[in-house]
């Protein structure tokens, strides 16, 4: 029975713990080692350096029995060969003589390498999906129906929530509350829309008042799988504004239209280019026609012929100048009377400065004297008036963008909602099965599941990433680049992508411009297009990659809404099925894709767009149906020394010794701070933690040693990461700083531009990624 107990079991005598018996299983942890007849301290030189050999003497000495669990011993079984750690519980029980004297120690216990990492994991695991769910902006929650007075589902409880969901709902603390407890008055609707959900498994986006709190929310909702959970994920925003600014804009148009039927000049309104539009009554009864017959009509052919040519100089010059148009000529009247008018047109323009209309009135000016300045005096008026009211609808018409803007967030939402939830879901089912077979005592499975979840969490990092660079607000790492080197070498990736069917060329420009991007990003841009081009060529034809350098002048550079100046640009095209211009009209739209579901994202071209505004550049696509796609990305030159690729310091880490190094840590984080001293601390460095920037620029002024600085960059207390990283420097001018930020804080690192010495992480990061920059950034003492 001794030597076939699966836990491990040891008899040791004497003081000096001698070896009396070792079954298989005691033997197999200390690595196979014979310690039969040996000391602990002959058989075992690594147990006695970790403390083991102390504790035997403590239980000896003592004659009280000892019991650990979970400890770590790491096993040595050749001195200055490899070390394998493992985890066990164990108990020293003495042994007493028939005198009731100490005459020896039984050593037992079991493995538990298995069960303590998979509890590590689950935590880690738990604490990145708690990281994802707080970050979204928009308000979340999983409710979960229960059956009531009311009759079977007619209630719901909220069992999670995010810090968002105040913000957006106007309702506080709402985990634990049930609907009808909350908004009794409306619950039925809610009901009604969510129970649907939970029934067909369809998802839902809705916009609807919550009367409680006066807030208008558009809403999305997906059942979480599978329904025998009863729940149901919401994903929402506040649109009060939006909703306000429409109500606004429509109450500003129709009071400009009532005011300008009412006035007796001729008011209308003309397109950017000068094409009329809209007019009032005025000017259909001189017409003789209506307003949907003269929309359209070119005004030349209503003035007189003597006229036509200082009319249309002076229009020329407002529409060339962005100024006020102001002439008189004669306009014909519907039986053919040609009547002198002083014309004049305002120009509206939008915050940009850009014009969007114009609104213009003519004023009759055969008339006497005393009538002519009895008009003049109203047509002041009514510029005034009509100032006023375009100065209206000008604010009208921002808060609309604004709103537009935000709307535009929304159709992201319901974009996200079902792919989200779908990793929220793999992500909580994953870590209850691996806690169920935990508490089972089923071990070995658990990894499968901590796995499962590990992966799905990577998944939501990444769509979160791809919605970043959409947004323009993904963390950068610039740098001057050669694209044509970097062409060159993923060549053979690209080759290898697109298979035997597809041929492949690449026509380099010679003399080609260096120009400031991330090189990561720039290659991941590449191979999204050319794995694009790849799906529209199904039987095979031929891929170009080509670079040029580019001078935009100011036309050109207004057609692709980009300052003038010298742009490198990289054109991937292909012979394939090409893109009607609706098509190509929605390709950088978020989560538009012509691919079947479970293809394709939509996410590609929107990342690539987002990426290329970002670096300041821009993204156009050229196609024709049966001809094949061009899309081509334009990136300012950039004068400066070239990086580069492949002999960054992150990919040469060298081996670390940390004896006598410090490392500041600054997050006001708690949980950030947590995991990072964790790393530094298991890497033998020394850390010291402030929550702030004043806290720890106190420290950093102070004599202390410092080898290197790791900091968020949104910090509280009036300094951020970057300001207090530069008042640093400025008594530790060699300080090594490694950033860790979010993606709004880009803009605060300085939009990619970091000094020597400066570098940055992106949340959320793996800790082996963290572990690989430390030990890159400092070398050996």
């Amino acid at each position: 029975m001794f030597e076939q107990a699966p836990t491990l079991m040891a008899l040791l005598s004497g003081p000096e713990h001698r070896f009396e018996l070792a079954n298989p299983s005691y033997r197999k942890i200390v690595g196979g080692r014979d310690v039969l007849g040996k000391t602990v301290a002959e058989a075992l030189p690594d147990a006695v350096e970790q403390g083991f050999l102390k504790l035997l003497d403590e239980v000896y000495q003592s004659g009280r029995p000892f019991r650990a669990d979970g400890i770590k011993y790491a096993v040595q079984p050749v001195p200055g060969g490899p070390i394998n750690e493992c985890y066990v519980d164990f108990v020293y029980q003495p042994l007493r003589g028939r005198d009731g004297q100490i005459t020896g120690i039984f050593v037992e216990g079991a493995d538990v390498t298995d069960r303590t990492i998979g509890t590590e994991l689950l935590r880690e695991s738990e604490a990145r999906y708690r990281m994802l769910f707080d970050a979204i902006d928009q308000g979340f929650c999983i409710i979960e129906f229960l059956d009531g007075p009311h009759g079977p589902a007619s209630d719901y409880v909220h069992i999670e929530a995010n810090e968002a969901y105040a913000r957006h709902a106007g309702i506080p603390n709402v985990v634990g509350q049930k609907l009808r407890e909350m908004v009794p008055a409306e619950a039925d609707d809610w009901v009604a829309r969510y129970g649907e959900v939970l029934r067909t498994g369809q998802q839902i986006r809705f916009e609807q008042m919550l009367i409680a709190t006066g807030r208008h929310l558009e809403l999305a909702a997906v059942r979480v799988e599978p329904p025998s959970r009863r729940q149901v994920a919401v994903l929402f925003q506040d649109v009060t504004a939006r909703k306000q600014a429409e109500k606004a804009l429509r109450d500003s148009e129709e009071q400009f239209r009532v005011f300008a039927q009412t006035v007796p000049n001729h008011v209308w309104a003309a397109r950017p280019d000068g094409l009329l539009y809209w007019f009032n009554n005025r000017v259909s009864e001189y017409a003789g026609a209506s307003s949907t017959d003269l929309e359209g009509v070119e005004w030349t052919k209503i003035v007189h012929p003597d006229d036509l040519k200082k009319a249309a100089a002076a229009w020329e010059r407002a529409l060339t100048t962005g100024a006020v148009y102001e002439t008189e000529f004669r306009i014909r009247r519907h039986d053919g009377v040609y009547r002198w008018f002083l014309v004049r047109a305002e120009p509206v323009r939008d915050e940009d400065g850009t014009i969007v209309n114009w609104i213009g009135t003519n004023t009759d000016i055969e008339h006497s004297r005393a009538q002519a300045a009895e008009l003049a005096n109203l047509n002041a008026t009514l510029e005034q008036q009509v100032q006023q009211r375009t100065g209206e609808l000008m604010a009208a018409e921002e808060a609309l963008r604004q709103s537009q803007k935000m709307e535009a967030v929304g159709q992201l939402t319901g974009g996200i909602a079902h792919d989200f939830n779908n990793l929220l879901a793999g992500i909580t089912g994953s870590l209850e099965l691996a806690e169920r077979r935990i508490a089972q005592g089923r071990v070995d499975e658990a990894g499968r599941y901590l796995g499962a979840a590990q992966g799905a969490a990577k998944r939501a990092t990444a769509l979160t990433h791809r919605l970043l660079a959409f947004s323009r607000r993904q963390t950068l790492d610039p740098k001057a680049t050669d694209v044509n080197r970097l062409v060159v070498g993923m060549d053979d990736m690209i080759r290898r992508t697109m298979g035997p069917q597809i041929a492949v060329e690449v026509v380099a420009a010679a003399g080609l411009w260096a120009t400031l991007v991330d090189p990561n990003q720039l290659e991941n841009a590449l191979l999204n297009l050319c794995i694009n081009a790849r799906d529209a060529m199904p039987d095979g034809g031929k891929l170009t990659i080509e670079t040029a350098n580019r001078w935009m002048d100011e036309r050109a550079a207004r057609e692709r809404e980009i300052p003038p100046g010298q742009y490198i640009s990289m054109c991937v095209s292909d012979n394939g099925a090409g893109m009607p211009p609706e098509v190509v009209a929605k390709a950088f739209d978020p989560f538009f894709t012509t691919k079947p579901i479970g293809q394709g994202t939509g996410l590609g071209l929107s990342m690539i767009y987002g990426f290329t505004r970002q670096s300041g550049g821009q993204t156009r696509i050229y196609s024709e149906v049966g001809q094949g796609t061009m899309v081509c990305l334009y990136l300012p030159r950039h004068l400066g020394e070239v990086f580069e690729q492949g002999i960054q310091a992150e990919e040469s880490a060298p081996s670390l010794e940390a004896a006598g190094q410090t490392v500041l840590v600054v997050d006001d984080e708690p949980l950030i701070r947590l995991l990072v001293v964790e790393v530094l601390e298991e890497l033998g460095f020394t850390a010291i933690e402030a929550g702030d920037g004043p806290s720890g620029l106190k420290i950093l002024q102070s004599d202390a040693r410092l080898d290197l600085l790791i900091t968020d960059v949104g910090l509280p207390g009036g300094m951020n990461g970057r300001q207090m990283a530069d008042a640093a420097r400025e008594t530790r001018p060699d300080l090594k700083v490694l950033f860790i930020t979010g993606y709004a804080e880009n803009a605060v690192v300085g939009h990619g531009h970091l000094e020597h010495g400066m570098h940055v992480m992106t949340k959320p990061f793996a800790l082996e990624q963290l572990t690989e920059r430390i030990k890159a950034l400092i070398e050996p003492s």
